[in-house]
């Protein structure tokens, strides 16, 4: 840490830096007197930050913004992954980093209770006939009809709050959840079990429906790969709200193409905005939102709610932040 003292709160100064979030409107409302700016590209971040003691930031972060930033002592990032950051080099220069870990964990675990009923329900093929103005006559096959998710087994990758809330909303609709964690001993939560992550091979046959709600990391980059879907129940649905890169694409696209997997609900690609030319775009079988399941009209003053804590811990001279990573 740098010996320099953390600055009052009449001399702090704070930059807000994000494409769309209103941080700095919600912040003003809160009458704190702090000094604050706010910038919406990479541009103004780089001119800005030098004067900055606080950064709240998420996607425009890149970590050569640290050379540029002798004041800097305190970064919040305004999203709960922290795979852009390099946490060693914060910690060489002394700059804490905490994450907005669970500020949308309500959003996110509804969004993906929902993308679970579109799919039982095809609520996509009706609104895509209501595009075409086509009134679907009834279906005779049992097997392309929209179905019922009571008695259906949910399996939850990676029991954190989002996946604890989802497997909440989960058993309202009679799903049994079965669940995989880290570490299996901090308990079930609400999920009628819980397993090892290296229990997931054993675990995918049984799943009607597998969430992904995992953080992404070495250990789940490409998790869900060619071998990981070939475990997979024939006809079963696929939920992503984690990150992209936790899903092995190519061989989605091959799952989905063969028949293997019946459908899937995609939040998050590898490459985001996913690309025109991507066959995910024209899958009947596949609902894409634009990693929207995160969104909240909540969400600026969620993450406000953490830096002020996290603001006041440093005027207290206390040691942990809310959500700190370093």
């Amino acid at each position: 840490m740098s010996a320099a003292p953390f600055p009052s709160r009449e001399a702090l100064n704070i930059c807000f830096a994000h494409v769309a979030y209103r941080m700095a409107e919600r912040f003003t409302l809160r009458g704190t007197g702090i000094s604050h700016v706010e910038v919406r590209d990479k541009a103004g971040l780089a001119a800005g930050i030098a004067e900055a003691d606080v950064l709240l930031v998420s996607g425009l972060w890149s970590n050569d913004l640290l050379e540029r930033a002798p004041r800097l002592r305190y970064v919040q990032s305004i999203s709960a992954g922290i795979d852009q950051y390099d946490q060693d080099l914060f910690r060489s220069r002394g700059v804490r980093l905490a994450n907005a870990k669970g500020v949308n964990a309500n959003a996110v675990s509804e969004h993906a209770m929902s993308l679970i009923l579109a799919l039982a329900r095809q609520l996509h093929t009706g609104r895509d006939n209501q595009a075409r103005k086509h009134w679907r006559g009834m279906i005779s096959d049992i097997s392309q009809r929209e179905d019922e998710l009571g008695g259906k087994t949910l399996l939850i990758v990676g029991l954190g709050a989002i996946g604890n809330r989802l497997a909440r909303l989960a058993r309202a609709f009679d799903l049994k959840v079965v669940a995989t964690r880290r570490d299996p001993s901090r308990g079930k939560g609400d999920a009628d079990a819980v397993h090892s992550d290296r229990d997931l091979a054993k675990l995918l046959p049984q799943a009607d429906i597998v969430a992904l709600t995992c953080p992404l990391t070495p250990d789940t980059e490409n998790l869900v790969n060619a071998e990981t879907l070939a475990c997979m129940k024939p006809g079963a649905h696929l939920v992503n709200v984690a990150r992209g890169r936790v899903v092995d694409e190519p061989a989605l696209i091959a799952a989905l193409q063969a028949g293997r997997l019946t459908a899937a609900a995609l939040d998050c690609t590898v490459e985001e905005p996913l690309p025109a030319s991507s066959p995910l775009w024209a899958m009947e079988n596949v609902i894409i939102t634009p990693h929207t399941a995160g969104e909240t009209r909540r969400y600026e003053d969620n993450v406000l709610d953490i830096l002020m804590a996290n603001l006041e811990r440093i005027w207290r001279g206390e040691t942990n932040l809310v959500n700190e990573i370093v």
